[in-house]
């Protein structure tokens, strides 16, 4: 019965920014003095984006503040409410149009879409986390509020916002994780993405069931231009993001037609 309470009590417990969990300072008297939620919040981003989210603990957390792993204990009950707390931290950095503005909603909705890519791939432990949580911090719920209002002013139904907004943002959230990973790869080989690159393609033009494969790719890409790999990812991006403009475009001629 203890088991099954305690379950039921982990499972009720969605979210650290529901029942009251955001308190600001500690538990109550004797926590420890230096410490605040900000200051433990803006080292566990710095230890994210310099460690990966695999290494990260609450142990690792109190030696890089110099404190205690208790110490921490006075202002978070548990790691996931920390990694809850720095996912809306990052998300904090976000440059957001004004939805109001006399601004044409396509370059709105292109600004938005390139910030949560700058995201993604600036903070790679951000992906796995963003389906781990509600996410419903101060800073997330302005992100998807921007984006809300954004999409409503194409001139959609009601009923198409979600739609528009799972197809935009789930094509950034994939473009951003892979582009992500591409450059840890590229850090751990020591290399320039472009030399990466390069010492890709050769590698692989070695195998020969690749080979005929990577020759169509290599084609496609020369057609396609630029001279860097930074290049390439950019200009892709945002023609990607031009095909679901244009679509959204489409089905919004559709309903008035």
């Amino acid at each position: 019965m203890v088991r099954a309470a305690q379950r039921s009590e982990r499972a009720a417990r969605t979210s650290v920014w529901l029942e009251g969990r955001t308190r600001r300072g500690g538990r109550g008297g004797g926590q420890p003095s230096g410490l605040d939620r900000e200051r433990i919040t803006g080292a566990t981003v710095r230890l994210l984006d310099a460690e990966g989210l695999a290494k990260f603990s609450m142990r690792r957390l109190a030696a890089e503040l110099n404190v205690t792993a208790m110490s921490v204990y006075w202002y978070v009950d548990t790691k996931d409410d920390l990694l809850e707390l720095a996912l809306d931290a990052v998300h904090g950095g976000l440059v957001l149009p004004d939805p109001a503005a006399d601004e044409d909603w396509r370059d709105q909705l292109r600004t938005l879409a390139r910030e949560y890519r700058t995201l993604l791939v600036r903070h790679p432990w951000v992906s796995p986390l963003a389906g781990s949580f509600l996410n419903i911090g101060p800073n997330a719920l302005s992100f998807s509020q921007a984006v809300q209002r954004v999409i409503r002013k194409a001139g959609l139904p009601v009923h198409g916002v979600t739609g528009a907004i799972a197809a935009v943002f789930q094509f950034v959230y994939g473009y951003g994780t892979i582009e992500g990973h591409f450059l840890a790869r590229v850090a751990e080989a020591g290399m320039t993405p472009d030399e990466y690159h390069r010492h890709a393609l050769s590698a692989v033009t070695r195998a020969p069931d690749a080979a005929e494969v990577i020759q169509e790719s290599t084609r496609i890409m020369e057609a396609r231009g630029g001279d860097t790999v930074e290049e390439m990812v950019e200009r892709d991006f945002a023609f990607a993001l031009d095909l679901l403009i244009a679509g959204i475009e489409a089905m919004v001629a559709r309903g008035r037609d």
